[in-house]
């Protein structure tokens, strides 16, 4: 948490200036700022997932309350990331395919979209730009994890859907309060100083895995070495790198095999041919795009 709480104390110089960041940033220290919430069909197939007796059986009757997470979990266990020899028809065939705790995560990333709304069409748009980002994050990631040994596709997908969410409550505040930005540089200063610290509040509110946080902190935190070994904050670092390509001056971001995240999965991911293996997995990644929209 250091590196959140340097950038916290490097607020301060800022908030005169700038009337959303002072907002935000007192709202979240007095924990009145608004969090997202898990949609309601969501939080009831985890709840029934984590009850000690549960069973593929009694989730899947659940589940099937909502007949458009039935389709893509059935669609998602057909895919390249989990397809077996026989065809799943049905939901407790998903199911039973996935596991149960992988299909919480996919169930979770599912519901997600509804989270990125708003009013206006100005703020609007920037949560429509961010939803794209992050599942084109969560896509790539997927894609990577399911390449990697020791890492789950669903659980991938799941943190890079998420690794922006701390942006979403500021978006929220600017579309309930137009009146507090004066300029878009006010935006940007605000979601650069506290998307890591309002991200973690809603990972810690959504109980979400402990190692999330370290995705909300470091999924842009490009030169982090340490010894740990590779982590989900690691294949999202790797994924955005990837979604720079062709889209980025290259010269405006760092070399992907100058990366110690990188480093830690070479021989899974290949830098040097970067654009061809995009090009290789560009069907699986639009695969996913299409399950999360």
């Amino acid at each position: 948490m250091s590196q959140t709480n340097n950038n916290l104390n490097n607020i301060a110089a800022s908030l005169a200036k700038n009337k959303l960041l002072m907002d935000c940033y007192q709202n979240m220290q007095t924990n009145n700022l608004v969090l997202p919430t898990i949609p309601d069909a969501c939080f009831k197939i985890r709840r029934a997932i984590n009850v000690d007796n549960s069973n593929i059986s009694s989730i899947a009757r659940i589940v099937q309350i909502d007949p458009s997470i039935t389709a893509r979990l059935i669609q998602i266990s057909n895919s390249s990331l989990y397809a077996g020899r026989k065809k799943i028809e049905s939901c407790p065939e998903a199911m039973t395919r996935l596991g149960l705790k992988a299909a919480q995560d996919i169930i979770t990333a599912f519901a997600l979209k509804s989270v990125f709304s708003a009013k206006s069409p100005v703020i609007r748009k920037k949560m429509a730009e961010l939803w794209e980002h992050s599942s084109y994050i969560a896509s790539i990631s997927a894609v990577f994890a399911h390449k990697i040994p020791g890492f789950d596709p669903d659980r991938a997908m799941l943190a890079g859907l998420v690794h922006d969410i701390g942006i979403v409550p500021i978006l929220t505040y600017a579309d309930n309060h137009p009146d507090v930005i004066a300029n878009p540089k006010d935006l940007v200063e605000t979601v650069k100083e506290l998307r890591a610290a309002i991200g973690v509040q809603i990972i810690r509110q959504w109980d979400f895995p402990s190692d999330f946080e370290d995705v909300v902190i470091n999924a842009e935190n490009w030169f982090r070495n340490n010894d740990n070994p590779s982590s989900y904050a690691d294949i999202v670092m790797i994924s955005q790198i990837y979604s720079f390509i062709g889209k980025v001056d290259i010269k405006k971001i760092p070399k992907i095999n100058d990366l110690p995240a990188y480093r830690k999965l070479a021989g899974h991911l290949d830098a040097d041919d970067a654009i061809n293996m995009l090009d290789a997995v560009k069907d699986e990644i639009g695969n996913v795009r299409k399950m999360l929209e």
